[in-house]
């Protein structure tokens, strides 16, 4: 199944938009599942198991992470606008998941994600314009995976939770101290792919976290349309602890992510974190979330915005003035331009290699699929010619 996943791009029934921001049963005043160190109006709370004290230098860092990762992703997106590439799947709204967990990992550990996990790279010191070859049609992945410990953009849905369980079984066979981190979405926890990784985990008590981004929507598929528990829950049945986490909250997800994976470098085995966010745009360039989902529901989401609180945050303690906020959105600037110039400098895609590396040795129907297509393209050439 591939990022356009039939199944989950199924048209819903007409006037059945989903107005409600969640999929959880309310509980009564004062309980909760979800672990908050931050509030959405930018309060800080605690919490008795999650806690975590950071320097104004460390505050102002995560801060910085969120709005450098959002300028590059609506740059990319305006890049894919204007044809220079084919696709981009936006990671708006999933900040402080994406750069909370990935501030969390030591540079021993291993990561292996999705195609929307942005942030996560950034983390990793890969550079934000390696990201966008594969998006462009050339090449497929533009970074050494083990230069970072930052594997490969997966497109098949779910199947990088096997990859990363895989390796930490190998960490562990290995007496490594480190662990392996795999991100997936909502819609993908619902993949035989990821219950086998579960599964495998848990009997071999490996050192991943299996970290689950539900922004609500699998592509036009709600969450409640997956699943009749919160996502979390499900890692009970396979013998290992699950925890919600606000995932609009860079301060929550790292608390949450620095102990998961503490606890798997020391032996205890998997953990599953939800991180509890909202797609803010559509799934990709190629989705209209108009045609399923309400303006009203986005606009809720919109006063819980990760960048935001923490901002607030920033300024109600003194912790940062307009002189620090003025210099990052110079800083933006510049890292747009650097990324637009480096797209328009890469080479346009060659048309006939996606079936260069299909088989090691040739095949007779993609000979003949490559010599159709071929002929379709030289077709617009001499179209092109007769006018």
């Amino acid at each position: 199944m591939t990022v356009e996943s039939t199944a989950a791009r199924k048209p819903r029934r007409s006037g059945a938009k989903r107005t409600s921001a969640g999929n959880a049963k309310k509980k009564p005043a004062g309980q909760t599942d979800l672990v908050q160190l931050l509030t959405p109006e930018g309060e800080r709370v605690e919490h008795p198991e999650y806690a975590i004290d950071l320097t104004p230098d460390e505050l102002r860092g995560l801060y910085r992470d969120m709005v450098l990762t959002r300028r590059f992703d609506a740059e990319a997106t305006t890049l894919q606008r204007q044809g220079e590439l084919g696709l981009w799947a936006s990671l708006l709204g999933q900040e402080a998941a994406q750069i909370g967990s990935g501030r969390a990992l030591n540079d021993s550990d291993y990561v292996f994600p999705t195609y929307r996990e942005h942030g996560v790279a950034w983390c990793r010191g890969v550079d934000p314009t390696n990201l966008l070859g594969m998006f462009r049609g050339v090449n497929h992945g533009g970074w050494d995976p083990n230069s970072n410990n930052f594997h490969l953009y997966t497109i098949v849905i779910g199947s990088q939770t096997l990859h990363a369980t895989g390796y930490a079984m190998g960490v562990a066979k290995d007496g490594a101290d480190s662990a392996v981190i795999a991100y997936f979405g909502d819609g993908a926890s619902s993949q035989g792919d990821v219950a086998e990784s579960f599964t495998f985990a848990a009997v071999y008590n490996a050192p991943v976290v299996f970290f689950c981004q539900n922004n609500q929507w699998a592509i036009s598929e709600p969450t409640e349309r997956q699943t009749r528990v919160p996502l979390y829950q499900r890692a009970q049945g396979f013998g290992f602890p699950g925890v919600r986490v606000d995932g609009n909250d860079v301060l929550a997800c790292l608390a949450v992510t620095k102990a998961a994976l503490e606890r798997a470098r020391t032996g205890q085995g998997p953990m599953l974190i939800e991180a509890f966010t909202y797609r803010m745009g559509a799934h990709t360039t190629s989705d209209d979330p108009t045609r399923y989902r309400s303006a009203e529901e986005r606009e809720l989401w919109e006063t819980k915005d990760p960048i935001q609180r923490l901002h607030t945050y920033l300024t109600k303690q003194g912790l940062a003035d307009e002189e620090f906020f003025a210099g990052l959105e110079e800083e933006s600037g510049v890292l747009a331009k650097r990324v637009r110039d480096a797209v328009r400098a890469m080479p346009d895609p060659d048309d006939l290699a996606m079936f260069e590396h299909t088989y090691a040795d040739g095949h007779a129907l993609v000979d003949e699929e490559r010599a159709q297509f071929a002929a379709y393209q030289a077709s617009f050439v001499t179209a092109e010619e007769g006018i």
